[in-house]
C-alpha cells in the first residue's frame, strides 16, 4: 500500500462507537500499570458475566481496528476470549479488577507496556467531552490541563550550573510544546553559556514529540531528521525534524549527556535514542523501559473503562528501527543513582582534555578534584585533626563531634571535609578550599586558602586550639 508523509500534526477523531475518544499522538507518560488500573477502585463498580463479555467485545473491537500490528491484535482477542470462555475472569468482581487482569493477559501476548486498561469512575467520565465534543469543550479541557501542569512548572524540576560550567537540567515529563514551550525555552536560554549540559531523565516517563523537537532543536545548527511514526489506520508516515530556528542562542557546540534509568520510558526514550543515533549525546545510566509506540486513549463510558491502544510504531531514520521491547542501551552503564556523578566526571574530564587554556583547564581540575573528594572521601584520624586545632590570625580551626570545623572572623562556621590529609573542602562553598601546611615534624604552621580562580592567601598559626 502507498505510504504518504503527513505534514500536519497527527491528532484526529476516532469514529469507532461507542468510544469516547480524546486522541492525541503521544509517546505516553508512564504505561498503565497496576496502580493506574486500580485507580478509583473505591467506587467499586461491580462486574458480572454480561459486563465482562461486553468489555472484551469493546476492547477487542478497538484493538482490531487500531492496534499497530493487526496479527497481534487478533492473537490478543483470541487469548482473552478463550480466557473468558474458560472462566478465568469469573473472580474479577469489579471493573478495576477486570481492567488489571485484561492488561496482564494482553501484555503476555503483545509485550507492549503502552497498552493497558484502566477503570474510570463515572464522575471522571462525566467531565470528559462526549462522542462529538464541541470546540469549546475541547478548549476547556485543554485549558484545565494547562492550568494543572502550570502549577507543576510543566514538570521542569531543577536547573543548576555545576562547578566547571556544566549545566544540570532535570524534568520529568515531555509536556506538549503548545503548553510547555515558554518554560522549555527559558531553560535552554538559562544554559546558553554552559560548556556541557547534563539532562536528567531518570524519572521521566515520556510525553509529547513536540517538546522533544523543541528542546533537541537547540542542539543542532541545521534541521535534522529525528524520528518518524508509521500509522496503521492511514498507512502513512509522520516525520519529526528539528526546527530551523530557535528562540535564543543554540547549544550546538555544547557537550550533551543524558541520564537514564529503567523507569525512563516512551518519549524520554525517544529523546535518548535520537541523540544516541545522531551521536550528539552520551547516554549514562541504565537501559530504559522499552516503549516506542504512539498511543491513543479510548473510553467506554457505559463500561467505566478506558484502553490505551498503540496505533503506530517509531522508525528511526538512522537505525531503521526503534527501542520497543529492548529499551535504549546506555553508552556508559552504571546504576541510576550513580549516573549523575559519573556523567559529571566524564564531562569535566572531556572539557579539561579539550581545553588549550591553562587557566580554564585548572578550573576543570578544581571541579574534578572536588567531585572525586565527594565520591571517595579521604579519612583523617582524630589525632591528626586535633593537632590542626588552633588560631591562625583571623582564622580558627577546632574539633567538634569528631569533625574539623573552620571559621574566619565572624563569618558562619563551616565543616571541613578532607580531600587529602591536609586539604579540605566545604559542602556549600565550591569556590574555596583550605590547606593546612605542616613542618617536617607534622606540626601545623599556617593555613592557605585556595580559590577556584587560582588566588591564594595565607594565615600564620598564632596559638594552639
Amino acid at each position: 500500500m502507498k505510504k504518504t508523509v503527513l505534514a500536519e500534526r497527527i491528532s484526529r477523531r476516532r469514529e469507532l462507537k461507542p468510544l469516547l475518544v480524546l486522541a492525541a499522538i503521544l509517546l505516553l507518560v508512564t504505561p498503565y500499570g497496576h496502580a493506574q488500573a486500580m485507580r478509583g477502585e473505591s467506587e467499586e463498580v461491580t462486574c458480572n458475566d454480561a459486563m465482562r463479555a461486553e468489555i472484551i467485545d469493546s476492547i477487542t473491537t478497538a484493538l482490531n481496528h487500531y492496534y499497530v500490528f493487526p496479527d497481534v491484535a487478533k492473537k490478543m482477542e483470541q487469548t482473552v476470549r478463550k480466557n473468558l470462555k474458560d472462566g478465568k475472569y469469573k473472580e474479577m468482581m469489579t471493573v478495576s479488577q477486570m481492567a488489571q487482569a485484561l492488561t496482564d493477559d494482553l501484555r503476555e501476548v503483545c509485550h507492549d507496556r503502552h497498552l493497558g486498561l484502566r477503570y474510570f469512575p463515572s464522575e471522571e467520565l462525566d467531565r470528559m467531552p462526549g462522542d462529538e465534543p464541541t470546540p469549546e469543550q475541547i478548549a476547556q479541557r485543554r485549558e484545565e490541563m494547562r492550568k494543572r501542569l502550570a502549577k507543576q512548572n510543566f514538570q521542569f524540576k531543577k536547573l543548576e550550573i555545576l562547578p566547571g560550567n556544566v549545566g544540570y537540567l532535570k524534568f520529568d515529563q515531555f509536556v506538549d510544546a503548545s503548553m510547555a514551550a515558554p518554560t522549555a525555552i527559558a531553560a535552554m536560554n538559562f544554559f546558553a553559556g554552559c560548556d556541557a549540559l547534563i539532562i536528567d531523565l531518570r524519572q521521566n516517563g515520556g510525553g509529547s514529540p513536540s517538546l522533544i523537537q523543541l528542546i533537541t532543536s537547540y542542539f543542532f545548527e541545521e534541521p535534522v531528521h529525528l524520528n518518524s511514526f508509521y500509522i496503521r489506520e492511514t498507512d502513512s508516515i509522520k516525520q519529526f525534524w528539528t526546527s530551523a530556528s530557535v528562540q535564543g542562542p543554540r547549544l550546538d557546540k555544547t557537550d550533551i549527556y543524558v541520564l537514564t534509568s529503567d523507569y525512563t520510558f516512551s518519549g524520554a526514550e525517544e529523546f535518548s535514542y535520537n541523540l544516541k543515533n545522531l551521536k550528539r549525546g552520551l547516554i549514562v545510566g541504565e537501559t530504559t523501559g522499552g516503549g516506542a509506540h504512539p498511543v491513543a486513549e479510548h473510553y467506554f463510558a457505559n463500561l467505566n473503562i478506558g484502553i490505551r491502544v498503540p496505533f503506530g510504531r517509531a522508525i528511526n531514520p538512522i537505525s531503521g528501527t526503534n527501542w520497543e521491547g529492548t529499551g535504549v542501551t546506555p553508552d556508559v552503564e552504571v546504576p541510576a543513582d550513580q549516573a549523575l556523578d559519573r556523567a559529571y566526571l566524564i564531562a569535566l574530564d572531556s572539557l579539561r582534555t579539550k581545553s588549550d587554556n591553562p587557566e580554564i583547564a585548572a578550573r576543570y581540575t578544581w571541579a574534578i578534584d572536588g567531585l572525586k573528594a565527594k565520591l571517595d572521601p579521604a579519612e583523617v584520624d582524630s589525632e591528626t585533626l586535633a593537632s590542626y586545632a588552633g588560631n591562625y590570625e583571623d582564622r580558627r580551626l577546632w574539633v567538634e563531634d569528631g569533625a574539623l570545623w573552620y571559621q574566619r572572623g565572624d563569618r558562619p562556621k563551616m565543616k571541613a571535609l578532607p580531600i587529602t590529609a591536609t586539604l579540605f573542602w566545604f559542602e556549600d562553598t565550591d569556590y574555596f578550599r583550605l590547606e593546612v601546611v605542616t613542618d617536617m615534624a607534622g606540626n601545623p604552621t599556617k593555613l592557605v586558602g585556595h580559590y577556584d580562580n587560582g588566588h591564594t592567601d595565607e594565615s600564620m598559626r598564632t596559638t594552639d586550639g
